[in-house]
């Protein structure tokens, strides 16, 4: 076991990769010489060399557009986008072929790659640098989407993401980057998509969150006396754990969903909307939500005012438990 921060976690996943599987590639802008704008791939040119880590122009189109292609001919590539923001210059190529090449194909084809986007506010970025974008991407069949929230989650997860046979957004939150060490195996393992983790049992109410705000929500539950929450960390957005989420509903009765996207149309009204199919009998009170607002993620000044705090998703859980 080594202790890892998310950045070296990453890292770690791309080395194992890169050396136990020789079609895998990784592919971005800067990520060979310079080692990507937040160093997840450095070093990794250096040793693997520039046809296997490879730097390419100023086109998140481009970069994307090339991935599809390699990944049809049995290449896996693992494309970074420096920042979420800038995915929206992909979408096409994302929604209209890398999502649909195994529907097209009749299934004589498929789409093995990853596109990681470093994700998220909390940092003081610029203009679309901090965007957390997972309900648009969750919304296009045929494409999954994992945003992890711990070192351990981030490498096995990415190691399963590299792995899969379909196309998978991987969004990296970058509050959290940093910010949290845990001990890691330096061997390779995986992380199933599709398995949420509860990561705190309780029997009052169940939290349900992901990526950067799963910290945060520790922090808030640790706080409350006389309330045993649980939280599950969803870990993937799509295809997500409705099992484990109505199995803790059923159980405490009481919900709340916490997410930093805006909250209209965001990921949490799905999960609200899979709670009320399939547990409406179970519930004490109606479910909220904790979100980010329907505004474009303010500038640095009001960066903190947008992103769910400890108050806030403490406030949701008392006014759920006092209903």
């Amino acid at each position: 076991m080594v202790s890892m921060n998310n950045v070296e976690a990453v890292r770690s996943a791309l080395d194992q990769a890169l050396k136990s599987d020789k079609s895998v590639v990784v592919l971005g802008e800067d990520v060979g010489v310079n080692g990507g704008v937040f160093r997840a791939t450095d070093g990794l040119q250096k040793k693997y060399g520039k046809d296997r880590v490879i730097d390419t122009p100023l086109s998140e189109e481009g970069i994307v557009g090339m991935a599809i292609g390699l990944a049809v001919t049995g290449v896996k590539p693992v494309a970074e986008i420096q920042f979420s923001g800038f995915l929206p210059a992909a979408f096409d190529q994302i929604f209209s072929h890398a999502a649909r090449i195994r529907s097209r194909s009749r299934g004589r084809f498929t789409c093995p790659m990853v596109i990681r986007a470093p994700a998220g506010g909390g940092i003081r970025a610029l203009e679309l640098h901090c965007e957390m974008p997972e309900a648009l991407f969750a919304h296009i069949p045929g494409i999954k989407v994992v945003c992890p929230s711990t070192p351990y989650d981030t490498k096995g997860l990415l190691l399963a993401a590299i792995k899969d046979p379909d196309p998978v957004i991987f969004l990296e939150p970058m509050r959290i980057y940093r910010a949290v060490k845990q001990d890691v195996p330096e061997k390779e393992y995986t992380i199933p998509l599709g398995k949420a983790n509860v990561i705190k049992e309780g029997t009052d109410i169940t939290i349900i969150t992901w990526g950067s705000m799963v910290k945060y929500t520790l922090d808030a539950v640790a706080g409350l006396d006389d309330v045993d929450a649980e939280v599950i960390d969803l870990r993937t957005i799509y295809p997500f754990d409705t099992e484990a989420i109505i199995k803790s509903v059923g159980k405490t009765g009481r919900a709340v969903v916490v997410h930093e996207a805006p909250k209209t149309s965001g990921f949490g009204a799905e999960i609200v909307a899979t709670i009320n199919e399939k547990a409406l009998d179970s519930l004490d009170a109606p479910v909220l939500r904790v979100t980010g607002y329907d505004t474009a993620l303010p500038f640095a000044r009001l960066e903190m005012q947008f992103i769910p705090s400890k108050e806030r998703i403490i406030k949701a859980i008392n006014e759920v438990m006092d209903y």
